[in-house]
């Protein structure tokens, strides 16, 4: 491969500017007459959308051909659900991705749709009853002939769903989805939605084979990080605190070989970091992440920060991965892990956050976004943009951790900063569950492993 093509993404959008897309050629088994064939791969992205594997077999021996298309999404480190109050005919009219791996469900009538041939769509939620009705209705002549009780039921069930479609009353879509890769339409972007919920899980056994994660990969993973983290522990003994490592990584964004630097800090009246730092000489993506050196703290901890000077957007500021950040002047959140890790200045991660909601988000771009959507977005973006550029006064930057790993530059310290206040607070279960501490026995766990 020349170094050309080397430096150019692994998946990227088919342009008439790039007039070599890589095919790769495989020679390949033909299953109809066993002699060998010829399979052509694409990698190729759909814009807003997914990076998709087009795969196109032909056989000169006995003609035949065939033709695939496949995900090329990288599986998320953990799972999600969604869950979404229908209640309007604006509702059904939201966008819905679903991936190869989701499986769609309707608690109020007990109803689901397993994934189907591991296909994944971009839809809306009527067009997801309108598909349910048509795939039942389809066979309903042939039922009828063979088993007439099967087919009254059916027939009811599909007034079910038709009427739930009416909307004659609420309810609850839920998209099921293992490998992370769903969305449902967020109507109020950049809002929060409050009929739109999400959330984590990790995935058990059976949906780690689902997805194509086997225990043997987990585990050979699982010793190579403790192996590296060991590697790296005596480093640090020696002299990390002045070093910065350098190990071969892949882009988030287009999965082409780069390299990741890492360092480990101390941050003055805090404590110290592990700051890592990508940039894809590929495509041009840049990223760096922090992660505590220190665990998570005894409280949480919520800092509040009102901008009153164009200063105040040099303060440097530590937001991690478990850190919520709310603008209430501008009626806009964002959740924990949206951003991942960061520390930057707080002009960079306001710049950050413009770019991954307005940026990365495929419900908000293009054709899927309705005009309303694309308006809202500019109002924010415009209002985004005066505080960026120290031209709008007077907001509040919340930053809420309930892990305590958060921080916040005090330009006045040790003394009290005027207009930065910090609270430290006690946990509720529900934090504790979120970060995994509920399920965590850190005292007398000898005991328990002997019983």
């Amino acid at each position: 491969m020349s170094s050309d093509a080397s430096n150019k993404p692994v998946f990227r959008e088919l342009s008439a500017d790039d007039p070599d897309p890589e095919t790769t050629e495989i020679t390949s088994l033909c299953f109809s007459c066993g002699e060998n064939g010829l399979t052509k791969l694409l990698l190729t992205k759909i814009p807003f959308y997914k990076e998709v594997i087009l795969m196109s077999f032909e056989c000169d021996h006995c003609g035949f051909k065939n033709n695939e298309i496949q995900s090329g999404d990288k599986i998320q480190e953990k799972g999600m659900i969604i869950q979404c109050t229908i209640s309007s005919t604006q509702d059904l009219n939201r966008q819905v991705i679903k991936s190869d791996f989701a499986t769609v469900k309707i608690p109020e009538i007990d109803f689901e749709i397993p994934p189907q041939s591991k296909r994944g769509e971009i839809t809306t939620v009527e067009g997801i009853l309108n598909r349910c009705v048509a795939g039942l209705e389809q066979d309903q002549p042939v039922r009828k002939a063979l088993d007439s009780d099967a087919a009254e039921k059916i027939d009811a069930f599909i007034q079910v769903l038709i009427n739930t479609k009416k909307l004659e009353k609420p309810f609850t879509l839920v998209v099921d989805d293992p490998s992370g890769n769903s969305f449902i339409e967020n109507l109020k972007a950049p809002h929060v939605d409050p009929a739109l919920k999400s959330s984590h899980y990790e995935r058990n056994t059976e949906q780690n084979h689902f997805v194509g994660i086997y225990e043997d990969e987990l585990k050979q993973i699982k010793e190579e990080e403790e192996e590296e983290e060991k590697e790296t522990n005596e480093e640090t003994d020696v002299a990390f605190q002045d070093e910065v490592l350098h190990f071969g990584t892949n882009c988030p964004s287009c999965n082409a070989p780069c390299e990741t630097n890492m360092k480990i800090t101390s941050i003055p009246y805090f404590k110290e970091v592990i700051i890592m730092a990508t940039n894809c000489e590929a495509c041009g993506h840049r990223t760096n992440e922090v992660k505590s050196g220190a665990g998570i703290s005894d409280k949480g901890v919520k800092i509040t920060l009102r901008v009153t000077d164009a200063i105040d957007l040099s303060r440097d500021v530590l937001k991690s991965e478990t850190c919520s950040m709310f603008i209430p002047e501008l009626d806009f959140e964002v959740g924990a892990g949206t951003l991942g890790g960061k520390f930057t200045t707080l002009e960079g991660l306001l710049g950050a956050m413009k770019e991954q909601i307005v940026g990365c988000n495929p419900l908000i771009h293009g054709d899927s976004a309705t005009s309303t959507v694309k308006e809202r977005m500019k109002e924010f973006t415009q209002k985004l943009d005066e505080i960026i550029a120290g031209k709008l006064f007077g907001i509040h930057i919340i930053l809420d951790d309930p892990a305590g790993n958060s921080y916040m530059q005090n330009v006045y310290a040790p003394e009290t900063d005027p207009e930065m206040e910090t609270i430290h607070y006690e946990r509720t279960f529900e934090h504790n569950e979120e970060l995994g501490l509920n399920d965590m026995k850190v005292e007398n766990y000898e005991e328990d492993a002997s019983s």
